[in-house]
């Protein structure tokens, strides 16, 4: 009988200190779907405060949705650098490229 290996099940990757200089298109597609859910989570939050009459349920979403928004903007600012201008910057392997016959 083959004993399976297990690992802990709490292992985290560490925090990153600052946002990376440059994104790929990958991350780029990720963040403009945490972008959209953060803010579609916002809306709901203060729609449905809205429509609340327990004053105990209304200041817990108003919570929500001010964590939410927190959310948004951070990300936000974390995408707010000139992502193609430090791309360039960036020194690109040579390739050399015969011409098309």
């Amino acid at each position: 009988m083959m004993q399976q290996q297990q690992q802990p099940v709490n292992q985290q990757q560490p925090l990153m200190p600052r946002p990376p200089q440059v994104i790929t298109s990958k991350d780029l597609a990720y963040l403009t779907d945490q972008l959209s859910w953060q803010l579609t989570a916002t809306k709901k939050c203060h729609h449905f405060a809205q429509e609340c009459i327990d004053s105990e349920i209304k200041a817990a979403l108003d919570q929500a949705g001010k964590m939410h928004m927190r959310h948004y903007q951070m990300l936000l600012r974390h995408c707010q650098h000139n992502n193609t201008q430090v791309m360039q910057s960036i020194p690109q392997p040579s390739q050399h490229q015969q011409p098309m016959q």
